[in-house]
């Protein structure tokens, strides 16, 4: 007669154990591993070791490995530990030379580090290279323009602004107003070929031109929604003519506030002499240098990535009638625009970059 087993510790499982480990097995696609495990713990849970291994098609040695973790860590011990990896090869003191020599050298004859430059002049490969730049957030084949606004009303606009997008006044509408002006009718030189399976959209480089137009656009900030107008010019007049549609369109009880920035035909006499027989309109100027602040950019933005960049015009009606249904779909599901950031952050923000801007000029 053989000698009788160990006895096993029970495996009892909880409502919210049982709950979880039938949630890991509908996750098959996602991880097998994980999926195959809970199969195990679940039927033990119901039945032997030797019955499930034969259920499932596997050796009595992992039911009992599967098992055994289970009881001793619950569900963390279906989890893969994580595994100590080889060695490090390259120390900190090497990192840190390589992040040093980024930010603070350039290589002879050229403006910025490549992979490649930066693996020659440190002895590593480039690959390592990739990964600490990766691993730090250094870019050196990216380069972004910027300009701090001199505007000396600087802070007294953003508050302003940013106060009527976050809190705009009782029976008032507030609109964000541009012109997107000499927006080219584009005509690729050659057919566009469409996408394909395996082939992504293929057009020319090269384009013919066919004129110019101009939109305007007023943004409602509560609504999202756009009216817009087309225009062959910006002008003074061309302004006016737009403000007298956003005063047909708006309800005649309510005051406008209008943001919009400092173009020179917004403040010429026809345009003040305007205003003055409008008393319910009430412009909201944005700080120099700071189109940023004007929330109709955003849709601008989404217009020339959504309709405009990748399209193929004819004729400068043809461009009409592209952003003309690109607005009617935007104001058909678009949602308004959230600004989120406070005046209070915006500015203290611009704070930051301006110490790092001066510091870096004296260096």
């Amino acid at each position: 007669m053989g000698k009788p087993g160990r006895p096993m510790v029970e495996l009892v499982l909880s409502d919210g154990e049982r709950e979880e480990l039938l949630r890991l097995t509908r996750r098959a696609r996602v991880n097998r591993n994980l999926a195959f495990r809970a199969r195990i713990i679940l039927g033990c849970a119901e039945g032997t070791s030797s019955a499930v291994a034969k259920t499932l098609r596997t050796t009595n040695q992992t039911v009992g490995k599967w098992r055994k973790r289970f009881v001793q860590r619950r569900l963390d011990g279906l989890f893969d530990e994580p595994r100590v990896g080889a060695p490090r090869t390259i120390s900190d003191d090497e990192v840190e030379a390589v992040i040093v020599k980024t930010l603070e050298t350039k290589p002879k004859g050229r403006t910025h580090w490549s992979t490649r430059s930066m693996a020659a002049n440190v002895g590593m490969s480039h690959t390592t290279i990739g990964r600490v730049w990766r691993t730090f957030g250094l870019k050196p084949h990216i380069a972004r323009s910027f300009k701090i606004s001199d505007d000396p009303q600087l802070v007294a606009k953003v508050h302003d602004v940013v106060g009527l997008y976050m809190n705009p006044p009782e029976r008032a509408v507030v609109l964000s107003f541009d012109e997107k002006s000499q927006i080219q009718a584009l005509e690729r030189a050659q057919p566009i070929l469409p996408m394909d399976i395996g082939q992504p959209e293929r057009r020319t480089h090269n384009y013919l031109r066919h004129g110019t137009l101009d939109l305007f656009a007023a943004l409602n900030v509560a609504t999202g929604k756009v009216l817009a107008a087309y225009k062959q010019q910006h002008r003074a007049q061309d302004f006016v003519a737009f403000l007298d549609e956003i005063d047909r369109s708006v309800e005649a009880d309510l005051t406008i506030h209008v943001v919009l920035d400092n173009l020179s035909a917004h403040k010429a006499p026809p345009v003040k002499r305007w205003l003055l027989r409008h008393p319910r309109f009430v412009l909201h100027f944005t700080p120099t240098y700071a189109s940023w602040l004007n929330l109709v950019e955003r849709f601008f933005g989404l217009l020339t990535g959504h309709a405009l960049q990748r399209g193929s015009h004819t004729s400068v009606p043809q461009l009409r009638q592209a952003i003309v249904e690109y607005v009617e779909a935007h104001n058909d599901g678009g949602k308004p625009f959230k600004w989120t950031k406070t005046a209070d952050q915006i500015l203290e923000k611009m704070r930051r970059f301006g110490l790092r801007a001066q510091a870096a000029h004296r260096s």
